[in-house]
C-alpha cells in the first residue's frame, strides 16, 4: 500500500501541487483519501478520492477513484451541509439523538486540541 501512496504523492508533486496534510480512511471495499493540498501560490484546498477496489477479467484488481476538490473558501459551507446531511441521516434513518454528529463533532476536536 506504501508504494500506492508514494505515486500518488509523486503525480501531485509533479503537477506543481504539493500535499501538506493526509488522512486515510479504510471503509470495506473503499478507502478514502482526505488531503490538504497548496497550489504553487501557497492556495490551499482539499481533495477526496474514494478509491474501490474491482476485480478485473484476468483475475486480477483495478481500482476505481472517484475524486472532488473542495477550495478553502468554499470550507464552511460545505463543512456545515455536511453535517446538516449526516445529521438528517442520523434522525430519521439510524433514529439517533438530534444533535449526536454534532456532538461528536465537537468531542473530536475537544481531543484534538489537548
Amino acid at each position: 500500500m506504501e508504494d500506492k501512496l508514494s505515486k500518488y504523492n509523486e503525480d501531485f508533486s509533479e503537477n506543481g501541487h504539493t500535499e501538506i496534510y493526509s488522512k486515510i480512511v479504510r471503509a470495506g471495499r473503499r478507502t478514502y483519501f482526505f488531503d490538504v493540498k497548496a497550489t504553487r501560490r501557497n492556495d490551499y484546498y482539499i481533495t477526496i478520492t474514494e478509491s474501490k477496489r474491482q476485480p478485473n477479467d484476468s483475475g486480477g484488481f483495478t481500482y476505481e477513484k472517484h475524486k472532488i476538490f473542495l477550495y478553502s473558501e468554499d470550507f464552511d459551507k460545505i463543512l456545515y451541509e455536511l453535517l446538516d446531511v449526516v445529521n438528517f441521516v442520523n434522525i430519521r434513518i439510524e433514529d439517533k439523538d438530534e444533535n449526536s454528529i454534532f456532538e461528536a463533532f465537537e468531542l473530536k476536536k475537544n481531543q484534538s486540541s489537548n
